[in-house]
């Protein structure tokens, strides 16, 4: 039992708030001001996205403010304070580079987490998906610290490398070895 409760905060990590709350999230909420557009000029930040576990599935970027209280919050309770949620959701490429770029709504400080839902259900499955941050910190059980992956987006684009995790045991997530 003391295993199911160790687990049970990097589950809630990924686990939409809204799935506890009784809130109803969709996959369009924060969408819609998200894409970088042709030419764009910023203020964006472009993710190259690393150490992918298979080309199967879909990678969700979301950006969130720079604070331990709105990150990984609740998509509908951000949009509904007027806080920043930005959302990008892309097939993973077949073959080179997995790029996402994303728009924000002025230069500052933002937290930024990348999903890689390998069977697209649009569900965390803590034992197949894999999950990365911008500042690319060490995983463990819980969510990590705002602060650990904050990253400065200035006026132009920006850009960041992020190394997905995966989970490798019990209790541990962490890159694949050898990529």
């Amino acid at each position: 039992m003391r295993y199911i409760t160790t687990l049970l905060p990097l589950a809630a990590l990924l686990v939409p708030a809204s799935a506890h709350a009784g809130l109803r999230s969709t996959p369009d909420l924060g969408t819609s001001n998200a894409r970088c557009r042709s030419g764009e000029t910023g203020p964006a930040l472009r993710v190259t996205v690393t150490g992918l576990k298979d080309r199967q599935g879909v990678l969700k970027l979301e950006v969130y403010p720079a604070n331990d209280r709105d990150f990984l919050e609740d998509d509908n309770k951000l949009i509904e304070a007027g806080k920043v949620f930005r959302r990008i959701i892309r097939n993973v490429p077949s073959s080179g580079e997995a790029q996402l770029c994303v728009r924000v709504p002025e230069p500052g400080l933002y937290a930024v987490s990348i999903l890689h839902d390998r069977n697209d259900n649009r569900k965390f499955d803590l034992s197949k998906d894999g999950v990365g941050f911008t500042q690319n910190p060490k995983l463990g059980l819980s969510k990590p610290r705002a602060d650990s992956v904050a990253v400065s987006i200035g006026r132009g684009i920006d850009a960041e490398t992020v190394i997905m995790n995966y989970r490798r045991g019990l209790f541990s997530f962490g890159p694949i070895r050898g990529r």
